[in-house]
């Protein structure tokens, strides 16, 4: 666990960001995304960096590992299935919502305690069979309602009040706050709602590698190792069955990696190499190739990334081109590794 201070608030500024990938048509360059990404080594030294990794910005919910990791440290007791569904972004497949609803049960609650916001699933699949079925928008079906029974649960077991949870002045979100900082090893630089309602704290995309390279390398047994192994073991509850979030962690052995919203992606392995992206428009045809490209920076062997390198660009409904990362996202010649 870090024990050190933490350091000054990033700086809030319009961010920096640098070209990470091209949009490549019939060989011409159609379009640029920017953006910023970090590669950080075993050490947490900064291996690579592309674009503004110190400004401010809102990670989204790549910051669920790290609220998972306050909760735990709060005394929720959750492992598993149940864990990894507290630091997801589900689809809202029945999976989803049968384990939100064992949270609900396990502290005592139902869904009429949730605070998120009603939505649909987020998987298409989902949503496409909730509409022909005549259901309206949930709580429990919004990706983040594990998220929310958890921290209802763990309000209950402080003996915190549960109807303003989601205060930034409450108990429990201080405490996430606490966390925040100290796996971030950085104070926030702000506080914000984030969509399902949750306080979102504004810091470094620097800090945000450091906070999940603390939580996959961290003693077995603590609360960060728990949410790491909860999260890998049970990827698809973490995301779900159709997500490139789930498919990643399941082609790199021992990887963690969590996606965001606005076209951030964080991923790091045991041994404490991490990645994050932040994509500055917010496309996802960019996150996953650039994501991909990072981790082989990183030392994984390029070859189980292969199905990490975008959708083909279609003309006429064939392929005819790609997006692409910058040259500067090109793996080392060094020995890879998983």
């Amino acid at each position: 666990m870090y024990n050190g201070s933490p350091a000054a608030a990033p700086l809030v500024r319009e961010p920096l960001h640098a070209p990470v990938a091209h949009l490549v048509r019939g060989g011409v360059v159609e379009g640029i995304h920017y953006g910023s990404v970090v590669v950080l080594d075993a050490d947490g030294r900064v291996q690579l960096q592309l674009g503004d990794i110190e400004a401010a910005f809102y990670p989204r919910s790549a910051l669920k590992p790290v609220q998972a990791v306050a909760m735990l440290r709060a005394g929720l007791p959750l492992d598993g299935e149940l864990l990894s569904l507290a630091a997801a972004s589900h689809s809202g497949e029945e999976r989803h919502l049968a384990g939100t609803r064992r949270i609900l049960d396990l502290a005592g609650l139902t869904e009429d305690d949730l605070r998120n916001v009603p939505d649909m699933p987020y998987d298409p699949v989902e949503r496409d069979a909730w509409v022909r079925d005549g259901r309206q928008p949930s709580r429990i079906a919004q990706n983040c309602s594990g998220k929310h029974a958890a921290m209802l649960w763990t309000a209950r077991l402080n003996g915190w009040s549960l109807t303003d949870y989601l205060d930034a002045a409450h108990p429990l979100q201080r405490a996430v706050a606490d966390t925040v900082e100290d796996l971030t090893g950085q104070r926030a630089a702000g506080v914000t709602v984030d969509g399902c309602g949750a306080p979102l704290f504004a810091i470094s995309l620097h800090g945000l590698a450091r906070a999940v390279s603390r939580i996959t390398s961290a003693a077995p047994g603590t609360p960060e190792a728990r949410v790491a192994d909860a999260m890998r073991e049970h990827a698809e509850t973490a995301s779900g069955t159709r997500r490139d979030v789930a498919a990643l962690m399941r082609a790199v052995p021992g990887l963690l990696a969590k996606d965001g919203f606005e076209g951030v992606q964080v991923a790091a392995l045991p041994d404490g190499r991490a990645v994050a992206v932040k994509i500055a428009d917010g496309a996802n045809r960019a996150r996953v190739p650039v994501a991909a490209a990072a981790l082989a920076r990183a030392g994984v062997d390029p070859a189980l990334l292969t199905g990490f390198a975008g959708e083909p660009l279609l003309g006429g409904g064939e392929p005819v081109g790609s997006v692409r990362p910058v040259r500067a996202l090109d793996p080392v010649d060094l020995p890879a590794c998983a």
